[in-house]
């Protein structure tokens, strides 16, 4: 249950141009579809790939690490990080592939994986009705086994040239650029719920205040004072 009476508390402490710019940003964020980043082992794809999925408004972003830790470079991902959350599947002794791909599934998201595969759907085709969460995977490799063998359907972006593939994270920001567009356009309830929202609002506000673990006890110790 969100405080409204805190977030109010909170807003003072935020600029109006500030808590104006979340409103609006949060308008376009959705849950629609997610991403899924599979073992990813270069700092400056995994950053970009952060970086196109907050710019084109996806909130949720999947990190699987069997073999390689991800890391999110500052100066690539301008600080998108932040806005964005974020599920880890690292765990020892475990395939967390197949752990991500079943939590997803149980969400109700269609595993899409990005490749050239024999039936792959080509993107401008792509049913953007369905809740879907697209795997991108390992920069020489591409996607593993689990996911190729697990997904419910293939996504390939078309191409002419003698490259047969493209680098990772612009064939994300293709990817998301294209879907979100005609998602938005769509008559599909895309958009966060408003719980989620304000969820979020707080969050946002919260990370905006340099001094919020002190203003946050003084606000709950007088409530309890009362």
């Amino acid at each position: 249950m969100i405080d409204t009476k805190y977030i109010e508390f909170l807003e003072q402490f935020v600029t109006e141009k500030r808590r104006n710019l979340f409103k609006k940003v949060l308008e376009t964020r959705t849950r629609h579809f997610t991403v899924a980043i599979e073992d990813l082992f270069q700092p400056h794809n995994a950053s970009a790939v952060v970086r196109s999925c907050e710019v084109f408004g996806v909130q949720d972003v999947h990190i699987i690490e069997n073999k390689y830790k991800f890391y999110a470079s500052r100066k690539i991902a301008k600080g998108a990080q932040k806005w964005l959350d974020f599920s880890l599947y690292n765990e020892l002794n475990t395939n967390n592939t197949l752990k991500c791909i079943d939590n997803l599934k149980a969400k109700g998201y269609k595993i899409i994986a990005t490749t050239p595969h024999n039936n792959s759907c080509v993107l401008q085709d792509f049913d953007i009705t369905q809740k879907s969460a697209f795997f991108f995977g390992v920069e020489k490799a591409g996607l593993s086994h689990d996911v190729l063998d697990n997904a419910d359907g293939y996504l390939q972006i078309p191409m002419v040239g003698f490259t047969e593939s493209l680098n990772i994270s612009v064939a994300a920001a293709i990817v998301l650029q294209n879907v979100q567009e005609r998602l938005q356009k769509s008559e599909i309830n895309w958009q966060l719920t408003s719980d989620e929202k304000n969820e979020k609002y707080l969050d946002w506000l919260e990370k905006s205040i340099k001094s919020i673990k002190k203003i946050k006890v003084n606000y709950y110790s007088k409530i309890i004072s009362e």
